[in-house]
């Protein structure tokens, strides 16, 4: 019996691993603002309105920076990192934040317990936790319609995207076309 060659030498994620990927770099970035804020809140004895934006805020700036940073570096366009960050992740970062500030709310004691206390980081891990499940579905459902993290993971895997420093090539003819609409040949 003669052995074939794989037809797919790179299978391609399943919807599910795709969207547990996208959860978990969305949650990564978001937890590591969500937990400064809410040090910060808690260090400098914050009311929890005050604490919960900061953290909002926090979650917002690492949240999107885990998305810009890798896709800036690998050559593409601040202007267009940006763009990507917005889509792929706004609704994600809204379900997390909406969630884990919540529990953090409704579990008593856990905005005032204090740094030292186990209840702060007990409600606070969970509080992630539940945040990162309730965004799951989300970023499926996002992704299987080619929207949110879709479009960043495409981009990963395209060798055609626009990279820095490179003109879009017109493709009705062999004369490549700048951002100002010059061509050139």
């Amino acid at each position: 019996m003669e052995r074939h060659p794989s037809r797919h030498p790179e299978r391609p994620a399943s919807l599910n691993r795709l969207a547990f990927t996208a959860t978990a770099h969305c949650l990564a970035g978001c937890s590591i603002g969500e937990v400064l804020g809410m040090i910060l809140g808690a260090a400098l004895r914050w009311d929890a309105g005050r604490t919960i934006a900061v953290s909002v805020v926090l979650a917002f700036i690492f949240g999107y920076a885990f998305t810009v940073v890798p896709l800036y570096r690998s050559g593409i366009p601040l202007s267009a990192t940006l763009r990507l960050a917005l889509t792929a992740d706004t609704f994600s970062i809204i379900i997390m934040e909406i969630v884990d500030n919540g529990i953090m709310l409704v579990v008593p004691g856990a905005m005032d317990a204090g740094l030292a206390h186990p209840l702060f980081w007990a409600s606070l891990a969970g509080a992630l936790v539940l945040a990162g499940l309730a965004a799951f579905p989300v970023n499926r459902w996002l992704i299987a319609r080619g929207r949110g993290h879709a479009v960043v993971h495409a981009l990963h895997a395209s060798p055609a995207a626009p990279r820095r420093g490179e003109h879009a090539k017109d493709e009705r003819s062999d004369q490549h076309q700048t951002p100002h609409g010059d061509r050139h040949a």
